[in-house]
């Protein structure tokens, strides 16, 4: 066979040896590495074919509450409601654990509540106060007929007592279920179903 010119036996050989000698070294430095490698194969086959894990259903406030857990402005509210309340013109919120700013006092005095938290929202227009408090479970039963004395609408329906009023530029909402007490006073501005979406958020 004729051979290539310019190709020297004498370096072609011992360039080969060399060149075989870093390859079995690099494969010999890579052994320990072998079962990481296998694993994170394996972790990888595994982790694509597995199902998401469900994420973990967060406490409602009522349930927050029932525990006997702290409640601040923020959990008390679901993000669609938060949103239209915080980007208000003027929006400004505080927070506090005032009475509920009712005038229905004589219920308020009979219904001794504990009160968790209270928000009271300013705007340039306006403002919202919202309380929800812990009172004795007789309350619900005497709700009923002593805000409807005050004027207030009421209703009852699955386990919870729902009374509203407007005087002018005021409306009060009141809910009473499971021990606790929502009571809201709006003040010439009134959000969309602000009462109701106030109830799913703390009871779910």
């Amino acid at each position: 066979m004729a051979r290539i010119g310019g190709r020297n036996a004498w370096i072609a050989v011992p360039a080969g040896m060399l060149c075989a000698a870093v390859v079995g070294a690099l494969v010999w430095l890579s052994l320990p590495m072998l079962p990481v490698t296998v694993a994170w194969v394996g972790d990888t086959l595994r982790t694509a074919t597995a199902p998401e894990p469900r994420a973990t259903p967060q406490q409602t406030p009522a349930q927050t509450a029932a525990d006997g857990g702290a409640i601040d402005c923020r959990t008390l509210y679901a993000d669609d409601l938060w949103n239209e309340l915080i980007w208000r013109a003027g929006s400004l919120l505080g927070q506090s654990q005032v009475p509920p700013a009712t005038t229905a006092t004589s219920f308020a005095d009979a219904a001794a509540p504990q009160v968790l938290v209270t928000c009271t929202w300013r705007f340039e227009t306006g403002g919202i106060v919202t309380t929800l408090a812990k009172v004795d479970s007789a309350s619900s039963s005497i709700a009923e007929a002593a805000l409807s004395g005050e004027g207030f609408a009421c209703e009852v329906a699955d386990g919870a007592t729902v009374c509203t009023r407007t005087q002018g530029g005021v409306r009060e909402e009141h809910t009473l279920r499971d021990g606790l007490w929502l009571v809201s006073v709006e003040t010439q501005w009134h959000p969309e179903d602000y009462g109701s979406r106030l109830d799913r958020s703390v009871w779910g």
